[in-house]
Parts: structure tokens; C-alpha cells; sequence
């Protein structure tokens, strides 16, 4: 016997309903046993149905004027959004296909500055002494074709970097504090100085070019164009001399600055005592229970297992006491390790900077610098064909240059190996590394030089700088001591990546390091962090 139903819904509804139960019914493909049982579930009625089918009604009924006019009024914003989405696609491709073209043209460009460039120089200075023309055509050919190779490597690293300083430009309006606006900011101020050199750099290179088209053709103002290209090559070496200088003075202060934090194991030797002295407390209170569970253990008198009930209980508490005590202070020798390992590989990282810089430019361009004064003075006086000096300085400076960038793509191309050989080396604590690669694929991988290391030392470092700075909130550091996440977080002032360069409060800088949301860009600021001055 069917229920009867209690109809709440309206007419139209019902109407809706007895509509669809007598299309159901009469059905001819449904056999008897299939139309009474659908008789029977409609005669039983789904007031819960009937409910869902009103409100959708009804929310549709009462949504549709707003989301016709809400759609009229995004459509153009949608549009334009997918425009702006594509435009900037483009651009990053495009981006990114210029830098990959620079890259590669990098090797060459290495080449010509460290060999060709200072060679020419030298049969240049014996074809002037031995007025030798055809080995003096010969110069200005190959003289060409270096600046070309020179010109084109510059001019597409200035249109990349012009690239990436307006992207970063962007960013850091968008972020207006915190680690993403300082990365932001840094970045767009390095690739921006980068354009202004680079479009110097170029400007030196296209008259080194006219001044051997010049020779080439034997042009009277050949004098003229050389000394020209002499002081455009005195001055982009001078100003690329007095950038290397202002770094590596950056790298020395910061290198002096994590150097006063001093010592880990002495900064933190209180703490640790303490910590040592709280284990050894806890454990004589655990042995103090544990005799007094054997006294009361062996007591004969009234209420013995009460008292043995509590002498357990006493004991258990007292041996979580010590367990606890016995893991704070081994989490704390850990952390002190990782502290001074830390620590010293951002010394490390900052004395690295300040011999690279030093070599490869402060001496290596301003070398370079002189020589194009060499140059320009030899082609105004005409007087020092026979002199040697001009390229002698030219030969060393690009010597010192080509070391120090042959050094750099050496350590490169060391890393991309032990990336994909060694996964586990610098994998992130807790997660499976990589499956390691063979030898062959290893050496591919090391080769491909327009490829930047991802999984690196530095990477690994700044992660465990990031775990013991971070908040209780962030996975691995619920357990640091509060001596030693301040201590990180002096080492990240030290690196310069404190509230002043976030723009923030230090209670502000201090909950963004709390913050799960915000811990990939703490980690890829300490990492920008200690590959710069």
C-alpha cells in the first residue's frame, strides 16, 4: 500500500512532476514490472526532490537579470584578460628565445674575447712595424668579423635584459613588500644597469667595427675611427671596472657582516648547556621514580596498589619528561651544525664573488680600459706602431676576462652533472630524490650551458636557512629553539633580506615567515640572496 503524499510544492511544479511521471507510464519500452515500480516511487512522492527542483527554479528564476548584465559587463574584461594573457605569453617567449639564442652565442662570443680579439691585436702591432698591407688587411678582416661576433652577443644580452628589468619592474608593483617584492626589485635594478651597459657595450663594439671596415678599405680617417673606437673600449671597459669594483666591495660587507655573527657553536653554547642540564634533570627524575616504583613495588602494607598505580604513573611522565628533554637537545646540536654550515657557505659564496669580480672585472676590464687608451693615444700621435703595449694590455685583460668566465662555465657545467648524477645529494629533506642518471645523459645534461642549476647546493642551502628561520607554522620547524630561529633570521638581515628590504615591520617580516603560502619565495630570495653581493 503506497503512502500517501503531503504536496508543498506549487502548481506548476506539480504539474511538472505528474507530467513526467505520466511519460514514464506510458513508456512503451518499459516492461510492467519496471512502470509499477515507477509507479510506486511516484506515488511515494521525493519531497526532497520537489524541494531542489523549487529552489533551483527559483534561484535561476531570480539570478538570471544579474547574470545578464554581470556577463554583459565581463565580457570585454574577459576579452581583454585573455588579450593581456596572450600578449604576455608571447613576450615571455619571445624572452626566452632571445636568451637561448644569447647562450648559445656565448661560447663564441668567449672565444673572440679571449683569443681572437687579443691576437688580432698582436698581428695588427707587427704589420704597423713591418708595414706589412696584406697581413694589415688581413687584421682588419678578421678585426671585423670579431667585433660582428662581439655586436651581436651584446646587443641580444641588452635586449633580454631590457626584457627582464620591465617584467621584474612589473612585479614589483605588483608585489608592494615582502621577499617577492625584494627579489623583484633587485632584479629589475641589476637587468636594468645590465641594458644601460649592454647598449654601451654595443656602441663600443659598432665602432670597432667601422674602425677596421675603415683599415679594410684604407680610408683616410682611419686614424679618426680608431681613435674613436679606442675611447668607446676605454670607457665601456672603465665603466664595466668600476661596476666589478662596487660588487665586490657589496660581497666584502656582506661577507663582514655574517662574519660578526660569530661562531655558532660559541653563540650558542649557553643554550645548549642549558638544554643538556634540563636532559640530565629529567633523567635523574625519571631514576628517582623508577626507585620509587620498586619501593612501593615491595611494600606489603595498605593500599599497595594504589600507591604502585601512581609510582607508575609518576614513572611514565617522568620518562616522557627525559625522552623529550634527550630529543631538544639533540634537535638543538643539529641545528647548530646546520647553523654553521650555513653560514659558512654564504662566507664562502661572498669571498668567491669578491675574487671573481676582482679578477674578471676590476682588473680584467680596467686593463681593458687602458688598452683602448693605448689605442686611441698610438692612433692620435701615430707614433706607437712598434709598441707592443697596446696589445700586451689588451692580451692580459682579456686573459684575466677569459679565466675568470671559463672558471664560472667550468663550475656550471660541474653542477648540471652532479644535478642529475647525484639527485640525493641536495634533495629537500623528506621527499625522494630523483632517479640518478647515467654518466652519458649526466655529461648531455652538464653540456647544456643555457640551462641554469635548479637543484643545487645553493637551493639545498637556502632551503635549511628557510627551515631554521621560519615560524612554528612551516612543516621542520615546530621544534627550533627560539635562540636559534633568531639567530636565522640575524643571518637573513646579514644577507640583506631583512624588514628594511622587505618594506615591512619586523612583527610584519617576522609573520611572512610563518607564512606556508610565502615559503617558496623566502626560498628563492635566500638563494638570489647568497649568489649576490
Amino acid at each position: 500500500m503506497s503512502t500517501p503524499v503531503h504536496r508543498t510544492s506549487t502548481r506548476q511544479s506539480a504539474a511538472v512532476l505528474t507530467s513526467a511521471r505520466q511519460r514514464r507510464e506510458g513508456s512503451p519500452s518499459r516492461n510492467p514490472a519496471e512502470r509499477a515500480l515507477l509507479q510506486l516511487q511516484s506515488s511515494a512522492g521525493n519531497r526532497a526532490t520537489t524541494a531542489a527542483v523549487q529552489r533551483a527554479r527559483g534561484a535561476d528564476e531570480g539570478r538570471a537579470p544579474e547574470n545578464s548584465s554581470a556577463d554583459k559587463g565581463k565580457a570585454p574584461e574577459g576579452g581583454g584578460a585573455s588579450a593581456g594573457a596572450k600578449k604576455k605569453d608571447y613576450r615571455d617567449r619571445i624572452a626566452g628565445l632571445l636568451d637561448r639564442f644569447k647562450k648559445n652565442l656565448e661560447p663564441i662570443d668567449t672565444f673572440i674575447k679571449g683569443v681572437q680579439t687579443p691576437t688580432n691585436a698582436g698581428f695588427t702591432q707587427q704589420a704597423a712595424a713591418a708595414a706589412n698591407e696584406g697581413l694589415k688587411h688581413s687584421t682588419a678582416a678578421s678585426g671585423t668579423s670579431a667585433a660582428s661576433g662581439n655586436l651581436l652577443t651584446e646587443a641580444a644580452g641588452t635586449v633580454v635584459n631590457g626584457m627582464d628589468a620591465y617584467k621584474n619592474m612589473k612585479d614589483t608593483k605588483k608585489h608592494e613588500s615582502g621577499a617577492a617584492h625584494h627579489t623583484a626589485k633587485k632584479k629589475a635594478k641589476t637587468k636594468g644597469v645590465d641594458t644601460v651597459v649592454g647598449a654601451a657595450g654595443s656602441g663600443s663594439y659598432s665602432a670597432a667595427i667601422a674602425k677596421e671596415v675603415t683599415k679594410i678599405q684604407k680610408a683616410a680617417d682611419a686614424a679618426v675611427a680608431s681613435e674613436a673606437s679606442g675611447i668607446a673600449s676605454a670607457s665601456v671597459g672603465a665603466i664595466k671596472g668600476m661596476r666589478a669594483a662596487f660588487r665586490a666591495g657589496g660581497a666584502a660587507r656582506k661577507y663582514m657582516k655574517v662574519k660578526e655573527l660569530g661562531d655558532p657553536h660559541l653563540v650558542h653554547a649557553g643554550s645548549l648547556a642549558r638544554l643538556n642540564e634540563s636532559r640530565e634533570q629529567a633523567g635523574w627524575a625519571a631514576a628517582e621514580a623508577y626507585v620509587a616504583l620498586d619501593t612501593y613495588w615491595k611494600h606489603e602494607g595498605e593500599g599497595r596498589l594504589e600507591l604502585v598505580s601512581e609510582a607508575i604513573d609518576a614513572a611514565w611522565e617522568a620518562m616522557g619528561e627525559a625522552r623529550d628533554a634527550a630529543e631538544s637537545l639533540r634537535r638543538a646540536e643539529q641545528d647548530v651544525e646546520k647553523l654553521n654550515t650555513v653560514q659558512g657557505y654564504a662566507k664562502k659564496k661572498q669571498l668567491t664573488k669578491i675574487g671573481k669580480e676582482t679578477v674578471g672585472g676590476a682588473v680584467g676590464e680596467s686593463t681593458k680600459a687602458a688598452a683602448g687608451v693605448v689605442t686611441a693615444v698610438a692612433a692620435g700621435t701615430a707614433g706607437l706602431a712598434s709598441n707592443p703595449v697596446g696589445w700586451g694590455l689588451a692580451g692580459a685583460g682579456a686573459g684575466l676576462v677569459l679565466g675568470v668566465t671559463l672558471y664560472k662555465a667550468l663550475r656550471a657545467a660541474t653542477k648540471r652533472y652532479e644535478e642529475v648524477r647525484h639527485p640525493e645529494r641536495w634533495a629537500p629533506e623528506g621527499q625522494n630524490p630523483a632517479e640518478a642518471a647515467s654518466r652519458g645523459e649526466s655529461l648531455k645534461h652538464a653540456l647544456t650551458f643555457w640551462k641554469k642549476v635548479s637543484k643545487g647546493e645553493r637551493q639545498a642551502m637556502a632551503r635549511e636557512i628557510y627551515t631554521l628561520a621560519a615560524g612554528p607554522d612551516i612543516p621542520g620547524s615546530g621544534s627550533t629553539t627560539a635562540e636559534m630561529r633568531e639567530s636565522a633570521r640575524a643571518l637573513l638581515i646579514a644577507l640583506k633580506s631583512g624588514p628594511a628590504q622587505h618594506k615591512l615591520e619586523p612583527e610584519a617580516w617576522e609573520g611572512t615567515l610563518d607564512d606556508p603560502a610565502k615559503s617558496a619565495g623566502w626560498i628563492k630570495e635566500i638563494a638570489e640572496q647568497l649568489a649576490s653581493g
